[in-house]
């Protein structure tokens, strides 16, 4: 008999109601009485669930009613609808593919985060993070559909790097020396420092600017010793560059691109959202509606500082001209002020990096953060700086080496044009459309300072 997934079943339930059809998966929870015995059955093809449920019928009746949380299951019976409209299995086998102990971990009952951080390796089989993972990988295919529906080419940028294109240190530096011992960087594997990378930016406007529109979509790596919610040594980030663009034009593509992701989770994963929503008590989904209805306000840092300047209350955190911006008063610009999204832009020039396009008036650069309302800041883009003589300069007063870079500089020379960029976070996405606070736990095994297990 063929095997069927439930993500089958439940798209055509009508089709098979009333026939006997076989399913493997896992059993999620098991209570038996004495003549007949009710199993919560998942196998991760779709969010749902379905009840098999037994009696003294089936075939080997006591060894079925032996069968343990966690195990494994080939069941057959017949499809009919159950008390709460949905299709559940009146068994005639159930055969043990897989046994599970008694002291497995994952019981019946609401488990804290942390223990579930402790065993990664078995917290995808929990409710919860069924939906956080699916919702995860819905919103990753969203991101290539978006890119590739529009002619953007994938690009994948290196992962070891001699250069830093942040400018903001935190690397992890990569040797083949032996633990232990130290080697001159000269002499080491590639003759020179290397790390992780923390970008694929500067790569990726080379190849912009030979395909026009390209995105990057791959793993970063940053030796930040934060231990805070939002801060993890590897994540994944979503950098496209697009040539003959500027600062106005990315921020509407930035729009556009944030509109189609959501609206695309919001189609295929409404399951998971509407458990996610109940688990955070939140408008989870009142929250993405709303952004895709939004007018996303637009104002310059300069406006921004004066906003929170005048604003009728109180922050922890002074806002200061020329500095950056607190979470506090990204919640008040997004949540109070305008009840929007908002692109704050044109940043002050000393706190952003070398890259980004030197406007006019000598202070600031055409950098741009989108900030949403719940999570703060979402994206971070410029245009880049395509003037070689204003690109030289910035990087002389900074005392990045033109020569260790030259293939950058070069861009400019070599047909260069206006091209701009953003990059975001995946992870930080994924908490945004989840309501999951805690970036550990979008992170399918997440990298954090003394843990790197499972």
């Amino acid at each position: 008999m063929e095997v069927l997934d439930l993500r089958q079943i439940v798209a055509a339930e009508s089709q098979y109601e009333g026939k006997s059809v076989t399913i493997q998966g896992w059993v999620r929870n098991h209570r038996k009485q004495k003549q007949i015995g009710f199993i919560e059955f998942f196998d991760g093809t779709v969010f749902a669930t379905m009840q098999i449920v037994y009696d003294e019928n089936v075939a080997d009746f006591e060894k079925v009613q032996g069968i343990r949380n966690g195990s494994a299951i080939t069941a057959t019976g017949n499809l009919v609808k159950g008390r709460n409209g949905s299709l559940e299995m009146m068994a005639q086998s159930i055969v043990l593919e897989g046994d599970s102990p008694e002291d497995y971990p994952l019981q019946p009952k609401r488990h804290s985060l942390e223990f579930l951080r402790d065993i990664a390796y078995l917290r995808p089989r929990t409710r919860l993070f069924q939906a956080v993972f699916r919702v995860r990988s819905v919103a990753a295919q969203a991101v290539h559909n978006y890119f590739q529906s529009r002619g953007y080419v994938y690009v994948h940028t290196p992962l070891i790097t001699a250069n830093d294109g942040e400018g903001a240190g935190n690397t992890f530096t990569v040797t083949a020396a032996a633990p232990g011992t130290c080697v001159k960087p000269e002499d080491d594997f590639f003759g020179k420092p290397t790390s992780l990378a923390v970008t694929g930016q500067l790569e990726g406007e080379t190849f912009a600017l030979a395909y026009k529109r390209i995105y990057t979509f791959g793993p970063t790596f940053r030796a930040e010793n934060s231990n805070t919610k939002t801060h993890a040594a590897e994540f994944w980030m979503i950098e496209p560059e697009i040539c003959f663009c500027d600062l106005q034009q990315l921020m509407d593509i930035e729009e556009d691109f944030l509109k189609c992701v959501v609206r695309e989770v919001l189609e295929k994963a409404m399951p998971e959202l509407e458990f996610l929503q109940g688990y955070a008590k939140s408008n989870l989904i009142e929250k993405l509606t709303t952004l895709l209805d939004s007018h996303v306000a637009k104002v310059t840092h300069a406006e921004a500082i004066r906003i929170l300047r005048e604003a009728p209350k109180q922050f922890e955190h002074e806002a200061k001209p020329g500095e950056d911006i607190f979470k506090e008063h990204e919640k008040y610009l997004t949540e109070e002020y305008f009840k929007s999204p908002v692109f704050v832009y044109d940043w002050p020039k000393d706190i952003k990096a070398f890259y980004m396009y030197q406007n006019e008036d000598g202070e600031t650069v055409g950098g741009v953060d989108l900030l949403v309302p719940g999570s703060g800041e979402l994206m971070g883009g410029s245009q880049r700086e395509h003037r070689y003589e204003r690109l030289c300069q910035r990087m002389d007063e900074l005392h990045i080496s033109k020569e260790q870079m030259s293939w950058y500089v070069n861009l400019r020379r070599f047909g260069g044009c206006v091209h701009s960029g953003f990059g975001m976070g995946f992870e930080r996405l994924v908490m945004y459309l989840t309501d999951i606070e805690n970036i550990r736990d979008v992170l399918p095994y997440p990298r954090t300072p003394g843990n790197c297990d499972f």
